[in-house]
């Protein structure tokens, strides 16, 4: 591996002169300022990472704890100056409150005793010896933790190390696992007191409980989305016109359905007058947020959809084209899958940290051995700082799985001899990128995040950059980021119009494809979240699904797009630097330049081109060339 200072020379003879749009010839590391920027970012998250370990607890937000600083359900640790913590919880999942019926709240703390029980009274205990009988024959203790339970009716101070007599019988609530009491008045007051500790709450704590709380359905939204996204893939390998006819079908069909639920969601929430806890007012709001969005996305791409229904046949024909690349480079399709596990990895490593950071806080051991968790006031700047860490490093993920096919089909297409092609392409590419071109990556991926974060303000510059043009630019020449992008965009400036027809068809599908993969993951979500919603913020949960599906549609089906637009990127630059002629053949096959004719009129910028000055340029490895007289019998099958 080649050192990040060191340069790479391939050439026969030695010279280290760069060759101009021929690839592999002569290589150096590129924008290595922004791949040690990079890594002292990580080394900041690193920070994050560890602080958010030994400080946080996830587990307290949707499991509950006790007053001694004690997770229900779980082995604890011990509290140094707290003589009942570290105890094993693991059978006594339930929190209880020893006052249930009198309860009161001061600085979002509830002034009762709260303890760890196996199970909650189901009936009416009206004695000391009825809370012991209770004990033995359920193995639930309801008196403070060192009150051995042959003691109850014997301890003098049994009244305040045991619940307030009588206790109502009580019900274990789905979220936070707390002993809700039955009894009417107790009910009431008792529920009185959660909403507003609830409401208190902040909203990124009540985020957090909700993402706990639906961690399962989230985990199985997310394989969900991965299996759309698999027969997406299936579907675009082996197009055919059906096929292309049932997807947009389908594609409507989600895109109507989901924008009719969420509307009646809403419908639902507006119209139901027992709504009193913030997090389902919140819920309401982003249903609302959500219905009008989608309602936005379905009308513009219905109307798409009508306008370019007829140009269904182009747009299976292009990916044929594609098809052809991937059927020559197999490994292109296994691709996306290295890239989703690594995504999973990274996302899985995010969230859990994310979630030790929302309950990141010191331990105080206050009055009778009791413990409080304070929060630092300067936690909320490592959350934004998560946050950028999320967007940069998946984008950069993605950005080297767009690297790496670039390059693949930068080296097929350049390559004349088609049959017979290098081995180990995908590794060969994989090799290029991780010696020499991750600072590239790293600097296009931070700019495509800087972009993503006030999208609307700089999407010019979003479309200005085409950083897939800048990747393949890179792949073929080996420079860096800025002078990539200042000639990919010298070759789009003459050669957009015909590269934007070709591609728009193809592109639209893609997207079309991805919104298929959001549709039916969404409404499995609505489906699966809508049951249990009263303390979740459970429509954040939902977006959150809805973003992870996006990224794993996309991670799998740019193949095709990075593909498509790596072909027809490097047809601009064998139009631009060749002219068909014996002495400077094409590279493209005879397949692809039909393909480009009969789609852009062509025949009209060849004979634009034929008025400009030959310009000097290297030919490429001398294999079967592609003459001016094949070209003309190509035209003449066309017409």
């Amino acid at each position: 591996m080649a050192c990040c200072w060191g340069e790479y020379q391939v050439s026969v003879d030695g010279i280290s002169g760069q060759r101009e749009w021929r690839p592999l010839i002569y290589r150096k590391c590129t924008d290595v300022l922004w791949l040690i920027l990079f890594f002292l970012f990580w080394a900041g998250l690193m920070f994050i990472t560890g602080y958010a370990v030994t400080a946080g607890a996830a587990e307290r937000l949707v499991f509950g704890y006790d007053s001694y600083g004690n997770v229900c359900g779980r082995k604890n640790t011990y509290i140094q100056g707290a003589p009942l913590s570290g105890q094993d919880m693991t059978n006594k999942k339930h929190v209880f409150f020893l006052n249930s019926c009198s309860l009161e709240i001061k600085n979002l703390k509830i002034n009762s005793v709260a303890l760890c029980v196996s199970s909650c009274p189901q009936e009416q205990l009206n004695s000391l010896e009825d809370i012991q009988l209770f004990a033995k024959n359920n193995g639930s203790s309801l008196c403070i933790y060192n009150v051995n339970i042959s003691s109850y009716t014997l301890n003098p101070k049994a009244s305040e190390l045991c619940p307030t007599l009588p206790v109502s019988p009580s019900k274990s609530f789905p979220l936070f696992n707390r002993c809700v009491p039955q009894n009417p008045e107790c009910y009431s007051q008792f529920v009185s007191i959660l909403i507003n500790v609830v409401n208190e709450v902040d909203v990124f704590h009540r985020i957090l409980s909700g993402i706990m709380a639906g961690r399962d359905t989230v985990i199985g939204l997310s394989v969900l989305a991965l299996a759309f996204s698999l027969i997406m893939v299936l579907t675009f390998r082996f197009i055919t016109t059906l096929l292309v006819h049932i997807f947009i079908t389908l594609v409507v069909f989600g895109l109507l359905f989901v924008s009719g639920v969420l509307w009646w969601l809403y419908y639902d929430y507006t119209n139901d007058p027992s709504i009193e806890l913030e997090t389902e007012k919140e819920n309401v709001k982003f249903l609302l947020g959500f219905a009008i969005i989608s309602t936005i996305i379905t009308m513009v791409l219905l109307s798409l959809i009508f306008v370019l229904r007829k140009r269904i046949q182009l747009t299976i024909q292009l990916f044929w084209v594609a098809n052809k690349i991937i059927s020559r480079v197999p490994s292109l399709l296994f691709q996306p899958l290295w890239t989703f596990l690594i995504l999973i990895f990274f996302w899985v490593f995010w969230v859990a940290v994310l979630l030790s950071l929302g309950t990141a806080g010191s331990a105080q051991v206050i009055s009778g051995g009791q413990v409080q968790y304070k929060i630092l006031s300067g936690i909320r700047y490592m959350w934004w700082y998560h946050l950028v860490g999320l967007i940069w490093t998946s984008e950069f993920i993605l950005a080297c799985q767009q690297m790496t096919i670039a390059g693949a089909v930068v080296t097929c297409y350049f390559n004349r001899n088609k049959s017979s092609l290098p081995r180990h392409l995908i590794l060969s590419s994989i090799s290029v990128l991780f010696c020499y071109h991750q600072g590239t990556v790293v600097k296009g991926s931070f700019l495509i995040t800087i972009v993503r974060i006030p999208r609307i303000i700089l999407i010019y510059l979003y479309d200005a950059l085409k950083e897939k043009h800048v990747y393949t630019t890179t792949a073929i020449n080996g420079t860096n980021f800025c002078t990539s992008a200042k000639d990919a965009l010298f070759i789009l400036a003459k050669n957009s119009a015909n590269i934007a027809f070709i591609n728009c068809f193809g592109d639209f599908i893609i997207f079309l494809g991805k919104v298929f993969v959001v549709c039916f993951t969404v409404f499995g979500g609505l489906m699966a979240f809508n049951y249990h919603h009263e303390f979740h913020v459970w429509v954040v949960p939902l977006l959150l699904v809805a973003l992870f599906a996006c990224l794993v549609a996309h991670s799998f089906l740019s193949v095709f797009e990075v593909v498509m637009d790596a072909l027809f990127f490097c047809f601009a630059i064998d139009m631009e630097t060749n002219d068909g002629s014996p002495e400077k053949p094409y590279f493209m096959d005879q397949e692809l330049l039909s393909f480009v004719n009969h789609s852009t009129k062509l025949t009209e910028w060849e004979k634009n081109r034929k008025q400009k000055t030959p310009q000097n340029n290297e030919d490429g490895t001398e294999l079967q060339p592609m003459v001016r007289r094949e070209q003309r019998r190509c035209d003449e099958d066309i017409k």
